[in-house]
């Protein structure tokens, strides 16, 4: 298989619409825009959330709460995932988000206690659970809150 051999799927292209070419066409006189009012005119772009004068849904709506744009959003990453790292290693956010464990690097974590830890790890996180922090204890490992 190459670049050559490559076809749309039946249906994904449709020909383009051809207005303003005569009445045999289908799209003649009108060029599909309707008997006069404001979309019929030329210039006309509309104006987005414009329901033509009727209060637009996003006004009709009870305007409620606050939403803090700083806030961070706090991943959890529980304890077992920290069983892939070398004995002795130091978990930063960086080496975290590097192997995947959560999506934005401007984001949180937090580590949960969920599973077993048998490796002695210095964790450096933005919060930890008591008891994810009383197993990496317990491992011999350090928790510092950064």
């Amino acid at each position: 298989m190459d670049l050559s051999t490559l076809k749309n799927t039946e249906g994904a292209r449709k020909p383009r619409k051809r207005v303003g070419r005569g009445r045999a066409s289908g799209h003649g006189k009108t060029s599909t825009r309707g008997h006069k009012g404001q979309n019929a005119r030329k210039g006309h772009k509309g104006k987005l959330g414009f329901e033509g004068g009727q209060m637009p849904l996003i006004r009709r709506l009870p305007k409620r709460g606050f939403t803090n744009p700083t806030r961070i959003e706090y991943h959890g990453v529980n304890v077992c995932s920290l069983e892939r790292f070398e004995n002795g290693t130091e978990v930063t956010l960086d080496l975290l988000h590097s192997c995947g464990l959560f999506a934005n690097k401007f984001d949180g974590v937090k580590i949960l206690g969920s599973g077993e830890l048998t490796k002695k790890l210095t964790v450096k996180v933005n919060g930890v659970s008591a008891t994810a922090k009383a197993k990496i204890e317990a491992a011999g490992g350090s928790v510092e809150i950064v």
